[in-house]
């Protein structure tokens, strides 16, 4: 009986689970899921695959996996084929004349007098779609752009406005860190990030020190967040009031995440203030917190 309530379960767990592939579209894009069928696929093989802007060609991200029904979004897209020697060549083909689009439509912009930048082009695999992304200061109206763009690719064309961070992972380039962009690298996704992360982690509040080349706050003040985040807690702030072994002194640094604190015990200059570890003192008191959210929301808008 035992065996057969096991089985049981097993299968409904089974059923309640989705075989699925992860695809994206371009180097550090988003993660798709569609249906493998009954193909197995394993990461960097190039498919072909309909989307919501039609036919188009994607690598292989994640092989075949079972994830549970919960995560998946119906209807799941089935994946068409893998993609043919032939299919790679007329890929490259699309590079070379997103590359040509380009010019042209810069040329147009500049002909209309329109106030926006082209960051970049794109073609869907069967070139029933060409897609304009652009950047501006001000709304524009670019009907007669678009009409113009139609009659000389004799194709659908979308024109998509673009924020500044969204422009900075389509361009890439190299962060003051000397490494590629995280968003253009390896982020698929923006991560959310505040001038409190920046605070807790001792950076300069100056803009110029925490805004990546995008001119907003850098992706990775999230990365080690979590961490100072857990540091800070069993950390005395400055300020605070400890006893050491020996006396009682004033916080005046902290070393979150070495677990360090430096204690100025009188207030006497020649007192030279000393290193302890935070286990091997006791918190008598703290500073009351400032509230300063107006000025960390001001910056935050800012950047």
């Amino acid at each position: 009986m035992a065996d057969e309530i096991v089985k049981a379960t097993e299968k409904a767990a089974d059923n309640d689970m989705t075989e699925v592939v992860g695809i994206n579209f371009r180097e550090a894009g988003k993660v798709y899921y569609f249906s493998p069928g009954n193909l197995k696929l394993t990461p960097r093989e190039h498919v072909i695959v309909e989307t919501a802007r039609g036919v188009e060609m994607g690598v292989v991200k994640m092989g075949n996996k079972r994830i549970p029904s919960s995560e998946v979004i119906s209807p799941l897209k089935p994946i068409t084929r893998v993609a043919t020697k032939d299919d790679l060549i007329k890929n490259e083909k699309n590079r070379k004349a997103e590359a040509d689009a380009a010019l042209v439509c810069k040329k147009k912009i500049e002909e209309h007098g329109l106030e926006m930048s082209l960051v970049g082009v794109e073609y869907t695999f069967d070139n029933s779609k060409l897609i304009f992304y652009f950047t501006c200061e001000s709304r524009v109206d670019f009907r007669e752009l678009v009409k113009d763009l139609a009659s000389t690719f004799r194709t659908r064309i979308e024109l998509r406005q673009i924020g500044i961070r969204d422009e900075a992972k389509m361009m890439g380039g190299l962060g003051t860190c000397g490494r590629k962009f995280c968003c253009a690298g390896f982020l698929s996704d923006f991560v959310q990030v505040s001038i409190k992360m920046a605070k807790e982690q001792n950076f300069s509040l100056n803009s110029a020190k925490v805004s990546g080349a995008c001119g907003r706050l850098m992706c990775c003040l999230r990365y080690e967040h979590d961490t100072y985040e857990e540091a800070i807690k069993n950390t005395p702030p400055v300020g605070s009031t400890v006893s050491t072994k020996d006396g009682v002194g004033t916080v005046i640094e902290t070393k979150p995440l070495a677990a360090e604190i430096k204690v100025k015990i009188s207030d006497n200059d020649k007192d030279v203030p000393k290193f302890y570890k935070c286990s091997d003192v006791k918190v008598l008191s703290r500073p009351q917190k400032k509230q300063n959210k107006a000025e960390e929301e001001e910056f935050d808008e800012q950047n």
